[in-house]
């Protein structure tokens, strides 16, 4: 079951700490050898691969407050630790650990980080 988002625009969603928004890659109907695979087949495997369309801030940490200086405004700044995931990347992720969405009659996968195991980054196409 998936959830059906009837937003415009991508550039409205924001991902909320270490999620990632994916959009799988079509996978190969056949086998090596010929065999045609049903969708359900498809869908079942435990590892898929797709490209990140949306990346969140990171990891929050919490702020250090210095307590010795009573002069100082207290900041409740939240501060993150990056994700390594990058906007195009080609990301190897657990199929089971996502949240499936659909928007624009597109299908994308909410993710958290941990779920990558590999990413693909070719820096010639980001030229």
């Amino acid at each position: 079951m998936s959830l059906v988002i009837e937003e415009k625009d991508l550039e409205k969603f924001i991902m909320v700490g270490d999620r990632v928004l994916v959009k799988p890659k079509t996978p190969s109907s056949k086998t090596k050898t010929g065999l045609y695979l049903p969708p359900t087949v498809q869908e079942s495997e435990k590892i898929q691969s797709g490209y990140i369309a949306k990346v969140g801030p990171g990891y929050p940490i919490p702020a250090i407050s210095e307590e010795d200086e009573a002069w100082k405004q207290k900041q409740d700044d939240v501060k993150y630790v990056p994700l390594q995931a990058q906007v195009g990347d080609l990301a190897v992720y657990l199929n089971k650990s996502g949240y499936e969405i659909e928007f624009n009659n597109e299908k994308y996968i909410i993710l958290p980080h941990s779920a990558i195991l590999m990413i693909i980054r070719d820096e010639s196409l980001m030229v």
